[in-house]
């Protein structure tokens, strides 16, 4: 009589998975929410296989074995299809293999992040490897560990990329010379001289306004833990910082976590306040920011202490394009400079594009459309459509409304 064995989940509720035993196929997982995961994609994706283009769409049926996604409707179908599917499988198994790093159990050095920068020693934004280093991470050796660790570094480290002195933008890589003139301004902000600040009374110095950074449509960015937003203070230490994430699913997932505040006349819009340390404050508001804009909240703009981020807006996809339409408009007026990424080249290419339709001639480009040197090195799968694949921040663009200044004209002031 065959011997049968009980699933590992009714051994020991925390799997631990060894870093040769991360591939399991997702619907077969030892891990309950990698089956969750796979039950959704069955449910909601559809088979990509040429046949369906003329013939009714099938839903998702089959596991590939060699990357242990849910591919296709039918073995058939997948090996029919196979010479498509193989551009992508190593990278679908890659993904695979990441997630359940995730859920092994084990410890995670590469998310112990340092903490105070020495002003003696310099932060090199060449790439990954050389920011890590300078910035005194603990030395990652694995690619998997670093895959894991840029997925949330991405974010801050993105911003700085663009704002710091030190950036690997410049005339001569993209940073336009508009663009040059808004980091400069916002970068007098955020390097002050030092001024030989002290303890006594002769040592008090004014201190600037925090920097506002307006994260726009905020999704999986508003949830980071808080210590990797404040990698940020870190990189500034002589700043202050305001992040405002806006957009009506900022606190998805986190009600639990930080109930929403009910709307005061102290608190109009049921802003969620959390002060991280005193060099930080975080404010969410589950609203459209054209709202917020309209009622006049956060004026006036200054580009010496504002600027917008938008991560993966969608300003040219089809399910996203009506709501930024109004909104835009409504960001260029500010003449504070728009840090944008994208998905795909695809993505950010259409962002682009419906940016200058709607926006010809109203706006400069700061930073030319390009691959953002700190964009995630791990891969993330569109649970709605397996074979869509991208990399969090791969791309990076900004600009602003166009300013226009009086100069004179044979003796007329001319606007």
């Amino acid at each position: 009589m065959e011997k049968s064995f009980p699933h590992p989940l009714t051994q020991d509720p925390r799997i631990l998975l060894k870093p040769g035993n991360l591939f399991h196929p997702m619907d077969q997982s030892p891990s309950p929410s990698m089956r969750e995961r796979a039950a959704y994609i069955k449910a909601n994706a559809y088979c990509p296989h040429p046949d369906h283009a003329h013939d009714h769409p099938t839903h998702i049926n089959f596991t590939c074995p060699d990357c242990g996604i849910p591919v296709y409707c039918s073995e058939k179908h997948w090996e029919s299809d196979y010479e498509n599917h193989v551009l992508i499988c190593d990278t679908l198994r890659e993904i695979n293999e990441d997630d359940h790093d995730l859920r092994s159990g084990r410890f995670f050095p590469e998310f112990q992040y340092p903490g105070t920068q020495l002003n003696e020693a310099l932060i090199n934004f060449t790439n990954w490897d050389t920011f890590l280093y300078t910035r005194g991470f603990e030395a990652i050796n694995e690619e998997r560990s670093l895959r894991q660790v840029t997925k949330l570094l991405t974010y801050p480290t993105t911003i700085t990329s663009f704002l710091h002195e030190l950036s690997p933008y410049t005339l001569r890589n993209r940073l336009t010379v508009e663009g040059l003139k808004s980091v400069a301004a916002l970068r007098y902000t955020l390097h002050p001289p030092l001024t030989g600040t002290g303890q006594t009374i002769k040592g008090l110095r004014l201190t600037s306004p925090p920097v506002r950074l307006f994260m726009l449509g905020a999704r999986a960015e508003s949830s980071l833990p808080r210590e990797v937003w404040h990698q940020l203070c870190y990189m500034f230490p002589q700043s202050l910082f305001h992040l405002i994430f806006i957009g009506p699913e900022s606190m998805s997932n986190r009600e639990a976590e930080l109930p929403l505040p009910e709307r005061t006349p102290l608190n109009p819009y049921g802003a969620v306040i959390e002060r991280v340390s005193h060099h930080m404050k975080i404010s969410t508001f589950v609203e459209y920011y054209q709202k917020l804009h309209e009622a006049g909240y956060f004026a006036p703009y200054d580009p010496y202490f504002d600027c917008f981020v938008c991560f993966h807006p969608g300003f040219g996809h089809p399910g996203s394009s009506a709501e930024w339409e109004g909104t835009l408009p409504k960001l260029l007026e500010t003449k504070v400079p728009i840090l944008c990424t994208g998905y795909t080249e695809a993505d950010l290419t259409r962002d682009v594009e419906w940016v200058m339709d709607k926006c010809k001639g109203e706006f400069d480009v700061l930073l030319q459309p390009g691959e953002n040197a700190f964009k995630s090195l791990r891969w993330d799968l569109n649970d709605n459509d397996p074979t869509d694949i991208s990399q969090g921040n791969w791309g990076l663009w900004a600009f602003r409304g166009k300013r226009y200044e009086a100069v004179p004209k044979e003796g007329v002031l001319a606007i």
